[in-house]
């Protein structure tokens, strides 16, 4: 069974970047299409970008995009989350998740979860 560990979160503030990484154990990377959401205080969970298992497709919530990159290093089971040009509305805790394959229908249907990390944006 595929675990997940997001790391790389923190207080930053605006104009700011971070990079998050999301590494994955249990089970080999290369098989798993990984997605980003994120969960701000109060709000429903959104989400933010994903990536094919292979690294040859990649997509992005119109709020982030080019402000944010989804790229994969399949021989360190680790895919990152490169966030520039930080704001105070992408403050949240962002979630890597995991499915088979293909970002199709991402954002209704994944199977494996990280617990979070926080990304505090500074005003």
């Amino acid at each position: 069974q595929l675990q997940l560990v997001e790391s790389g979160g923190g207080l930053v503030q605006s104009g700011g970047s971070l990079r998050l990484s999301c590494t994955a154990s249990g089970s080999t990377l290369d098989i798993y299409a990984i997605g980003w959401f994120r969960q701000a205080p109060g709000k429903e969970r959104e989400g933010v970008s994903c990536i094919t298992y292979n690294g040859g497709s990649t997509n992005y919530a119109d709020s982030v995009k080019g402000r944010f990159t989804i790229s994969r290093d399949n021989a360190k089971n680790t895919v990152y989350l490169q966030m520039n040009s930080l704001k105070p509305e992408d403050t949240a805790v962002y979630y890597c998740a995991g499915r088979y394959y293909f970002c199709s229908d991402y954002l209704q249907s994944q199977d494996y979860w990280g617990k979070g990390t926080l990304v505090n944006v500074s005003s």
